[in-house]
């Protein structure tokens, strides 16, 4: 039996639940209204597959419904407003953002992603007022498309002419629009394949604003084929897709929106029973690649996370950042490939091709849209991680923009007349390789990775992968290596499999746990232990190491789905933090902790050396005004600095400007 649009939609519509929808509508002056889509699928198939079908014809009559009924549940307001729109939600399926095409113009479709780019709102005329130049009489014309379309003739039935008309302003209609862009979700993306991207038109002050870059959203609209005018007046057969936004929908971009069901949930909590179950999960990160179990730790907690802290004042980030310094042909590049698959949402990137603008936001000026803004990878894996390859080869005016991303966790931009400030709060594991081709043991760690402090202070840990001839480790690695090419893999099983590994760390960083009193006393004694060693003048520990602690702790006990952090979360912390602060916190003169090494770039016995060259250098400048740096060289090593040494801390205090070369072969103090 056929149904009557207008009158099935006023039945869905005569319920209490969309009466209190109407009455809120009327009391904040709202003229926008939402339809579940599956109240009308639960009515009538038909009557939902015609609104998919003809959305534009059966929208209209949902708007009529709509329209009647506000009249009965708030008559006085219904007066007031103009053009109520309809806006759907709840659609039962998605549409992926690649698959849109020729077969859905002019259907309804609900697609899901990122927007990457947004345009300052815009009035866009519905109406416009003309005015005959020759009687004066003012015409209103309904408009549609992107050009303003003028009377064909004057309504006046004594002017009557098809003459020029003034476009009046003021007595024209307008309502706010802004173009979007949204792109495929980084984990969604196939293997190899760019990101596609769609254009949305958003039209409604409702919708004004309603999704900023980085945002992820579910966008329910009409899909329509636009093509430009040709200089001679011509149109090209290919069209352009873009879609008239009727709902914008924001999805939470926290990790818990992955789809878990039931018996995956009760597979993750039978798992976290298990007293092994750290051990399993290490086992589990990059299983193909041998050894290294304290860097796929590190990379476990990094994918846990600890708990961010929104204090009256400041906030505390709970993501963890680490860097892996290692010789080439050390994996690397796989690790960081694996993590980001693993990460409920996550960005690779690499080196030399990666802008500030790529990784942060750019602003792009375009003669239609004016001034746009464009998300990048860090506003992008939001709430995820990004990983950036080959950190060393990035130019330095690039590297300076993550700066502020990696502490405060936002992207601030101020370009072009846009002034905003977007959420970048990711995880950040890079890679570098360091500057002299393989890491040299005898210098300090600023010296081996062409890195400035600002960057490196910024990492909760560091580790370095030296690759170094050992018989027993070669003979076991290149069984491993030319075990996986002879099964090609098969012989590799992890503990627990990627998909579920994926999903049992989006259902961990649910729980916000909290420090037992015992692991805080055991982080506090760990803490001033270490700052006792400091009294010599190196430090050996600082406070931001002591948060990075916190959120290692947070983030093992994350991974056991533990609401408290235990002793041992506190102990295995500061395991890790010691095996880091070995790798890179060592002077590599005295042997002892100092994190000056990477905080300033400055050990103690550096800070020393330099003090000793810059008094020799002032001592015999007094005699001869000028110092040769033959004598400079040849004091300090009756001082106990050896000459390479020497010479390598005399070019550090020309850098810095503490001294200069008058000329070839002689030195000053500046």
């Amino acid at each position: 039996m056929e149904v009557d649009p207008q009158q099935a939609f006023e039945e869905i519509l005569t319920c209490e639940k969309y009466d209190q929808r109407l009455s809120l509508m009327a009391s904040r002056g709202l003229e926008a209204f939402t339809l579940d889509f599956n109240d009308v699928l639960a009515y009538n198939f038909e009557l939902a597959r015609s609104l998919v079908e003809k959305p534009e014809e059966f929208l209209r009559h949902a708007k009529n419904a709509a329209t009647r009924r506000l009249q009965t549940v708030a008559r006085e307001y219904s007066d007031h407003v103009k053009d109520l729109r309809v806006r759907l939600t709840q659609l039962p399926e998605g549409t992926p953002i690649r698959e849109i095409g020729a077969k859905h113009v002019g259907k309804l479709v609900m697609v899901e992603g990122i927007v990457v780019r947004s345009t300052p709102v815009q009035p866009l005329v519905v109406k416009a007022a003309f005015r005959c130049r020759a009687c004066g009489e003012v015409t209103p014309v309904p408009q549609e498309g992107e050009f303003l379309r003028q009377p064909y003739r004057c309504q006046n039935p004594d002017c009557h002419r098809s003459g020029k008309f003034d476009f009046v302003e003021d007595e024209s209609e307008y309502v706010d629009s802004q173009s979007l862009r949204i792109q495929e979700l980084p984990e969604e993306l196939p293997p190899g394949q760019i990101p596609t991207s769609l254009d949305l038109k958003a039209v409604g002050s409702d919708l004004r604003d309603a999704a900023r870059p980085g945002d992820q959203v579910k966008v329910v609209g009409i899909v329509r084929a636009s093509s430009t005018i040709m200089p001679k007046g011509g149109r090209p057969r290919t069209l352009k897709i873009h879609v008239d936004v009727n709902n914008i929908i924001p999805v939470s971009r926290e990790p818990e929106s992955l789809n878990i069901s039931p018996e995956e949930e009760a597979k993750i909590k039978e798992l976290a029973k298990d007293p092994w179950i750290h051990k399993k999960l290490v086992q589990s990160i990059a299983p193909s690649m041998y050894g290294n179990e304290h860097i796929k730790e590190a990379c476990l907690y990094l994918l846990f996370g600890g708990v961010p802290k929104k204090l009256p004042d400041i906030n505390v980030r709970g993501d963890l950042n680490v860097l892996i310094v290692g010789d080439p042909s050390t994996f690397k590049s796989q690790l960081l490939r694996y993590v980001v698959t693993v990460a409920p949402r996550g960005v690779y990137t690499s080196g030399r091709g990666t802008t500030a603008a790529g990784l942060t936001a750019s602003v792009i000026r375009t003669e239609k849209e004016g001034v746009t803004l464009e998300a990048g990878a860090m506003v992008l894996a939001d709430r995820g991680v990004v990983a950036i390859d080959e950190l060393e080869k990035m130019r330095p005016e690039d590297r300076v923009a993550i700066h502020t991303a990696m502490e405060q966790q936002v992207v601030p931009v101020a370009k072009g007349g846009i002034v905003a400030t977007l959420n970048a709060r990711t995880a950040v594991l890079a890679a570098a390789n360091p500057q002299f081709g393989r890491y040299e043991p005898r210098r300090t760690v600023i010296e081996n990775i062409n890195l400035p402090v600002t960057i490196l202070s910024r990492f909760d840990l560091i580790f370095i992968l030296r690759d170094v001839p050992n018989k027993e480790a070669d003979d076991k690695v290149s069984r491993h290596v030319l075990g996986l090419h002879r099964t090609r893999g098969a012989a590799v099983q992890p503990p627990i499999e990627q998909e579920l590994l994926r999903k049992y760390v989006a259902y961990a960083r649910n729980i916000t746990p909290v420090l037992t009193p015992e692991a805080e006393d055991r982080l506090h004694e760990f803490y001033l232990k270490m700052r006792e060693a400091s009294s010599d003048g190196s430090m050996a520990i600082t406070l931001r190491q002591l948060e990075s602690l916190v959120r290692i702790a947070e983030a093992r006990a994350r991974a056991a789905l533990r609401a408290e952090v235990t002793v041992e979360d506190a102990e295995a912390a500061i395991l890790i933090m010691n095996r880091s602060l070995e790798d890179v916190g060592i002077d590599v003169v005295t042997m002892k902790v100092d994190v000056d090494n990477i905080m300033t770039g400055k050990p103690k016995s550096m800070r020393d050396a330099l003090a000793v060259l810059l008094d020799i250098i002032v001592e015999l400048q007094k005699e001869t005004g000028l110092v040769e740096v033959k004598a400079v060289l040849d004091e300090a090593e009756r001082r106990g600095i050896q000459r390479d040494d020497g010479e390598r801390y005399l070019a550090q205090l020309r850098r810095e400007g503490s001294v200069y070369e008058p000329r070839e072969g002689y030195v000053k103090k500046t």
